[in-house]
C-alpha cells in the first residue's frame, strides 16, 4: 500500500500496559460447532475474569458480523475474511494489554493458521469444544441446523461445509460432559499461570 507510514507506538509497550493492568495480556480462542458452547463459555469466562480484577474484552460471530463484517457473507473466502479481520482486532487488545476472549466456528485449519500468524502463537490460548454434532443439533435454538438440513442455508458447517477437527489446541473440552460453571473452573485454572504478572 502506497502512501501508508504505520506510526510505531514507542513511548507505551505492551508490557507497561500489562503492568498498569496487573494482568498478562492474551487472545483465547474458542473454536467448534455452532452450538457446542463457544459464546456461551466466552462470556462466562469473561464474567469470572472481571470479577477476579482482570479487564476482558469478547468477540464473538453475532457482535462482529452485526459491526464491521456486516457485509461480509459465508462463502470460503468471505470466512477467511471475516477470521483475518478478527485476529486484526484481537491482536490491537492484546497490543493493549487486554485479555480478548474469541468465540468463532474458525471451521478449517488454515483459517486457524491465519489467527496464529497475526497474533502469534505464544499470544493465543486456542480451545477446541469437541461437543458432537447430534448435542450440537439438540441445542440449536436458533434453528439453524434445521435449515441447513433443509437446504435453505448452504454452506453451513457441519452440515455441507466441513469442520476440520484442530490437531494441537491447547485445551479441548467436550461441552456435552462437563456443565459451565465446571468448564470455566479447568479453564480459569489453565489459563492463569499465562494471565498472572
Amino acid at each position: 500500500m502506497q502512501n501508508l507510514f504505520p506510526q510505531i507506538e514507542k513511548t507505551i509497550s505492551r508490557k507497561a500496559k500489562e503492568h498498569l493492568l496487573n494482568q498478562k495480556a492474551l487472545v483465547i480462542w474458542f473454536t467448534g460447532l455452532s452450538g457446542s458452547g463457544k459464546s456461551t463459555l466466552a462470556f462466562a469466562l469473561a464474567g469470572k475474569l472481571h470479577k477476579k480484577g482482570y479487564l476482558t474484552q469478547v468477540l464473538d460471530g453475532d457482535i462482529i458480523r452485526k459491526g464491521i463484517n456486516n457485509k461480509l457473507g459465508f462463502s470460503m473466502e468471505d470466512r477467511n475474511e471475516n477470521i483475518r479481520r478478527i485476529a486484526e482486532v484481537a491482536n490491537l487488545f492484546l497490543n493493549s494489554g487486554i485479555i480478548t476472549i474469541c468465540a468463532f466456528i474458525s471451521p478449517t485449519s488454515a483459517i486457524r493458521d491465519v489467527t496464529k500468524s497475526i497474533i502469534g502463537k505464544d499470544n493465543l490460548y486456542n480451545i477446541y469444544l469437541s461437543t458432537p454434532l447430534e448435542v450440537c443439533e439438540q441445542r440449536d435454538d436458533k434453528g439453524l441446523y434445521k435449515k441447513a438440513r433443509a437446504g435453505e442455508i448452504k454452506e453451513f458447517t457441519g452440515i455441507n461445509s466441513p469442520y476440520e477437527t484442530p490437531l494441537k489446541p491447547n485445551l479441548q473440552i467436550n461441552t456435552d460432559k462437563l456443565t459451565v460453571s465446571a468448564t470455566i473452573k479447568h479453564i480459569m485454572e489453565s489459563i492463569n499461570p499465562l494471565i498472572e504478572l
